[in-house]
């Protein structure tokens, strides 16, 4: 009895001794945008589940008024990524379409992706992230 305790007391110690996840990471991404005006408002989703239900873990806007928009996240979890972009050119703050739904503003997937009828995949959108971590995409 007094082997099944000790047991129980060094798993609880060794538990509570494990460092907690690290904050670390850090993700760039940068934005080639074809008109120099508004924003680029970007989400970042942390699993497949969040990114197909549209629940991004942190969310950016990149002024898109220079050569390219620069989208920064900070202090984050090593992990799995993707992300999902909009060119918001008139700054109407939303994704802009036409009578059928599709967008009439540019958007973009992390890793260049792209979609077949519909938004890129997370498999094709995810990437590897641990300490810092940059992608150039182009936004069309």
């Amino acid at each position: 009895m007094i082997r099944i305790a000790t047991l129980a007391a060094a798993a609880l110690l060794s538990f509570a001794a494990a460092p907690a996840q690290a904050q670390d990471a850090s993700i760039t991404l940068t934005y080639e945008t074809g008109a120099h005006t508004g924003k680029v408002m970007v989400a970042l989703f942390n699993s497949e589940e969040a990114y197909n239900a549209g629940q991004p873990v942190a969310s950016a806007e990149a002024d898109a008024s220079g050569e390219a928009a620069v989208a920064v996240f900070r202090n984050l979890p090593a992990g799995d990524y993707a992300a999902r972009a909009f060119h918001d050119v008139n700054g109407d703050g939303r994704m802009n379409t036409n009578p059928f739904g599709m967008p009439s503003e540019p958007y973009a997937f992390s890793n260049n992706a792209v979609g077949m009828m519909g938004p890129a995949s997370w498999e094709r959108a995810h990437f590897a992230v641990s300490g810092s971590t940059a992608q150039t995409i182009s936004i069309k």
